[in-house]
Parts: C-alpha cells; sequence; structure tokens
C-alpha cells in the first residue's frame, strides 16, 4: 500500500524496461525531480575528476541511458545498447565499433552491472583505450548496507557468489548488480592475470542514503530538493563508515602505458 501511495506516475507507465521507451522515462523522472538530479550531477563531476578528463581527449560514456552527463563534458561520445534519440551512437559493449587505442575514458553509471559477459566486455574496453587512458564507473556497493537494500528493495538481483557471466533477460531488464564489486574486488587477482594492462587504481564507497531519498526512477521524491546540500554533508561525515553503508562505489581502472 504504502509503495503504490509512493509511486510516480510515469513508472506505472513502464510495460518494459528494455523499450527505449522505459529510458526515456527515466529521463524525464530526472528531469521533474530536482534532488535526484542533484545525485547525477555530483555522479558525473566525481567521475570527470577521477578520471583527469580533459576537454579534448576522446571519451565514450558506455549505457548513458536518460542521464546527462554530457552536458558537463560537451565533447563526450554517449552510448547505449538501446536505440535512443538522446545518444550518439548504439551498439552492445561486447562489440564497440571503436579504434584500437582510440578511446581516452570509458565512463559508465550503473551500466557495468547489466553486462552478461564482464571479460568480454572488458576486453573491448582494453583493446579501444589508449595506453594510460582509464575505464571510470560508478556502481552498485556489496556493503551489508547496499546488500540489504539491493536484495529487498530492487528489481535486480544482487548474488555477491555470482560469476563474471549471468543469463540475461534483457539490457535492462537483466543484471547482477554485485558483478562489478565481483570482477574488480573480489577477483581482483583474475582480473590483472588475465587482462594484465588493466590495473585497479582505486575504489571509493559513498552515498548511503541519497539515492534512496530521491526515489529514484519509481518512487516519488522524500524529502524537500533544497534538503540536498544538508543529506550530502551529513554523507560526507560519515565517510569513515562509507565501507560499511555506501550504496555505491567508485571505481577507477586504468590501461599500462
Amino acid at each position: 500500500m504504502l509503495r503504490n501511495l509512493l509511486q510516480l506516475p510515469e513508472a506505472a507507465e513502464i510495460e518494459s524496461l528494455d523499450a527505449p521507451r522505459a529510458t526515456e522515462l527515466h529521463r524525464k523522472v530526472i528531469e521533474k525531480k530536482p534532488f535526484l538530479q542533484s545525485v547525477y550531477r555530483d555522479f558525473y563531476r566525481e567521475m570527470i575528476e577521477a578520471a583527469g578528463a580533459p576537454a579534448e581527449g576522446v571519451h565514450v560514456e558506455l549505457g548513458s541511458g536518460g542521464g546527462f552527463m554530457k552536458t558537463l563534458l560537451p565533447g563526450l561520445v554517449t552510448s547505449d545498447i538501446l536505440p535512443l534519440r538522446s545518444t550518439d551512437l548504439c551498439f552492445s559493449v561486447e562489440n564497440v565499433p571503436l579504434c584500437d587505442d582510440s578511446v581516452d575514458t570509458f565512463f559508465m553509471m550503473n551500466a557495468a552491472h547489466h553486462f552478461p559477459d564482464a571479460m568480454c566486455a572488458l576486453r573491448e574496453m582494453d583493446r579501444c583505450l589508449k595506453p594510460g587512458g582509464r575505464i571510470v564507473m560508478i556502481e552498485p556497493a556489496n556493503t551489508a548496507w547496499g546488500r540489504f537494500v539491493y536484495r529487498n528493495f530492487h528489481h535486480e538481483a544482487f548474488e555477491p557468489g555470482g560469476g563474471w557471466t549471468f543469463d540475461s533477460s534483457g539490457p535492462l531488464s537483466g543484471g547482477n548488480g554485485a558483478l562489478p564489486w565481483i570482477v574488480f574486488v573480489r577477483d581482483r587477482a583474475r582480473l590483472e592475470r588475465e587482462l594484465p594492462r588493466l590495473r585497479v587504481e582505486g575504489i571509493r564507497y559513498h552515498t548511503p542514503v541519497r539515492w534512496i531519498l530521491s526515489g529514484g526512477f519509481t518512487l516519488r521524491q522524500l524529502v524537500p530538493s533544497p534538503a540536498h546540500g544538508l543529506v550530502r554533508l551529513l554523507e560526507r561525515a560519515a565517510t569513515p563508515l562509507a565501507r560499511w553503508t555506501g550504496m555505491f562505489m567508485t571505481i577507477r581502472v586504468r590501461k599500462a602505458a
């Protein structure tokens, strides 16, 4: 009853998460929810800063969906597996239509955990990256709080015991929220053994409550928009606990020069 009360009208219109219309509706939700916009903006800024992305480089966002990262990095090449009017390219990450050693940065936000074959996707990114290029992503975190939220209040699977592949039901409906943690934390030794040019530079856990308070894509915003700055300040104060409470993690990977 509470969920029905809080549900956004746009969420009721989504018949299939794998249809382009669902992603277009996600874009509309971001536009109408200032709190969610602010969360996205902070995430985008963190990724751009982590990549040290100069404006003249070749930067590609995978799984751009309904986001707006290009407004902060105008030269960004946006892409998605779905044919969307808002993106520059449409392709699967398992077959990237870009030249070898041509990309400075691959960006992803909540996209990597939808890749049904993580090794194949990473091989393609490795091939396309220039020496010294980076992969920067923000993905679900496998923390005590993160596991609780994702397993009980999210439609996607969250299985830290899973492997690097899964049987996908669709580009957005399928996924394992724990996949980035599996690849870059649990199995980092395997990653560096099988893809020796890719090295994990750093992982930061963060954002325990802002996504929940924003209501995400399906629920109404739970707090007034001006409260975003105060909530962000409180989250930063709780940074020492983020390894246990963070819902997201920023992962930085660099290709050896």
